[in-house]
């Protein structure tokens, strides 16, 4: 494996940070030497995550409980926190490992710093910074079928991160959403929540879903003997909607319990989409499937 590397996009702007499976997308809005200040913060930080989370990736694979363990990363104690409220249900840290990635980098490229906006996409987990007045807009490829809905953060919104999960993504999924996107106070619980709201979108022994267990496909998978979705079939409008129902009861459970502030789920052509700020239809076609877009500049295909 070769080490961290950092160069530039042809834009000059946005900074590339790549480890392994880490493939980052940063920008940063404000004065010339503080965005300076804070790139070289971000590139210098990122020199240790990776190594930092495979030391404690065996634990990091094991399920949650209510009670954070004691993780010694502060990447991973930032995955812990954020699975531990939902860990009523089947979670592992790492399915907050992208959004808590995001966060950490913008935290390095914050300290000390100041910056109008910024922001760190992880291949589609997306942490935000926004200074008072300021808004970013973003746009979310998610239904698998060409369409995009785009959305407009104020820095008011309490919004820190973004995150989409489906099982088009390139991680696993226990359900069939095409796409599940979600905002929330940051991008590790944006993440955390859309990987739950996405395994909640489903349909039980449907003959049309085709499913795998995960360690079949990645024997080291956290999710172990879990049947993962490959492929879903033809599903009736009825079916749809169920399917999205299911998803939207947790994601409403999770607004109440102050988790997350927005979330939007996709699958086959339908939506169900609560919270502000508000999705909006953007141009068909605009972005491919689960791709985000920051200010209008498509990045990396979306994690899951």
């Amino acid at each position: 494996m070769t080490g961290p590397q950092a160069t530039w996009l042809p834009d000059g702007r946005r900074l590339h940070l790549n480890h392994g499976p880490i493939d980052l997308i940063v920008e940063a809005f404000g004065e010339a030497h503080e965005m300076r200040t804070a790139y070289a913060q971000a590139v210098e930080r990122f020199r240790t995550v990776l190594p930092e989370l495979v030391s404690e990736l065996a634990e990091l694979r094991r399920r949650a409980g209510p009670e954070p363990r004691g993780f010694a990363g502060p990447v991973a104690r930032r995955m812990e926190a954020a699975v531990a409220p939902l860990s009523a249900l089947f979670i592992t840290p790492m399915a907050a490992v992208a959004g808590a990635v995001a966060d950490e980098i913008l935290a390095a490229m914050l300290a000390g710093r100041s910056l109008q906006k910024a922001y760190v996409n992880n291949g589609g987990d997306i942490a935000l910074h926004l200074a008072p007045g300021e808004t970013i807009s973003a746009a979310v490829g998610g239904t698998g079928h060409g369409l995009a809905d785009r959305l407009a953060v104020r820095a008011g919104d309490g919004v820190g991160g973004i995150a989409t999960s489906g099982w088009r993504g390139r991680s696993f999924s226990l359900g069939i959403a095409d796409a599940v996107t979600v905002l929330a106070a940051t991008a590790t619980q944006a993440d955390a929540a859309a990987t739950l709201i996405a395994n909640a979108v489903d349909l039980p022994g449907h003959p049309g879903i085709t499913r795998v267990p995960a360690r079949d496909l990645a024997p080291d998978s956290d999710l172990g003997e879990r049947p993962v979705t490959r492929a879903v079939g033809p599903l009736s409008s009825a079916e749809v909607g169920q399917a999205l129902n299911a998803g939207i009861l947790l994601a409403e459970e999770f607004r109440r319990e102050g988790l997350i502030v927005a979330a939007a789920l996709f699958l086959a052509g339908q939506s169900r989409i609560r919270g502000e700020p508000a999705f909006e239809p953007a141009e068909a076609g605009a972005f491919p499937p689960l791709c985000t877009a920051i200010d209008g500049r498509p990045s990396i295909g979306a994690s899951a």
